[in-house]
């Protein structure tokens, strides 16, 4: 077997917002520690917190060195593309540096991904291959026919459209997190167009089936995560390679924390 066509390992780490505590402050860099003062809400600390803190201390591990030597860099491919074509925006955009953490420093090769909602975290690691994972609560309370209408493609909104109506909220952020787990990989996250990405049917094996205009990946793999029935999760890798994953519980993560 050659290293191409070996199984690429790929690692999600899920948290629970329980596990937050403000000792984890001092994982988190200078820049960190500011976003973190301006969240109002105490969940909303939790989850930045939880991320921030588990990106470091896995990468540290993985990397071999101690978590302040772990540093990051934001991309945001959006920018980056409308800088090249002479756009407004830039690499920072409006609102300073911003999008996906790739790690640099000691840990520069590593990808990770990261994402919150409701009471979990779960952070996305692999090697050289680009990851986006994503966790969404269900919520029946919001204009789901609205979000649909915005975030559907067109053979997907007829699928919806079809199901009972008991059925469309866990479906629709079914597709959500699939959607957003792969705008998320390739870099460009929301602003990438969740109806030019079309995947398979909920309750059918995650695929991507089309990706219109540019920007898509080459490969992708793409799979569900059970995070129990009140949530909707999926993983992103970009390889074509098979994917071997490896999923720790929030308890294996508690621990990890505590040390």
């Amino acid at each position: 077997m050659t290293l191409s066509s070996a199984p690429l390992d790929t690692t999600v780490w899920w948290a629970h917002t329980s596990a937050a505590s403000e000792r984890l402050l001092r994982l988190l860099d200078r820049s960190e520690r500011e976003r973190q003062s301006r969240f109002r809400l105490q969940a909303d600390r939790d989850r930045h917190l939880l991320g921030r803190a588990l990106s470091r201390l896995v990468l540290a591990d993985r990397a071999g060195c101690a978590p302040e030597e772990v540093t990051f860099d934001l991309r945001c491919r959006s920018c980056e593309e409308k800088s090249r074509t002479g756009a407004e925006g830039g690499r920072s955009g409006p609102e300073g540096p911003h999008g996906k953490p790739v790690p640099s420093g000691a840990a520069r090769g590593w990808e990770i991904s990261v994402s919150h909602s409701g009471e979990w975290v779960a952070l996305a690691l692999a090697r050289a291959a680009p990851v986006g994972v994503d966790v969404e609560r269900i919520s029946e309370a919001r204009d789901l026919a609205g979000l649909a209408g915005y975030s559907l493609a067109d053979d997907e909104q007829r699928a919806w459209n079809a199901l009972p109506e008991k059925d469309r909220a866990g479906a629709f952020f079914g597709y959500w997190a699939r959607k957003e787990a792969l705008l998320k990989a390739t870099g460009l996250g929301l602003s990438g167009g969740l109806r030019r990405v079309a995947v398979s049917r909920p309750d059918t094996e995650a695929r991507l089936l089309s990706w219109e205009g540019g920007g898509g990946p080459g490969a992708a793999w793409l799979s569900d995560l059970d995070r129990g029935p009140e949530y909707r999760s999926a993983l992103a890798v970009l390889t074509d390679r098979e994917v071997a994953l490896t999923v720790h519980p929030p308890e294996r993560t508690a621990d990890l924390l505590r040390r």
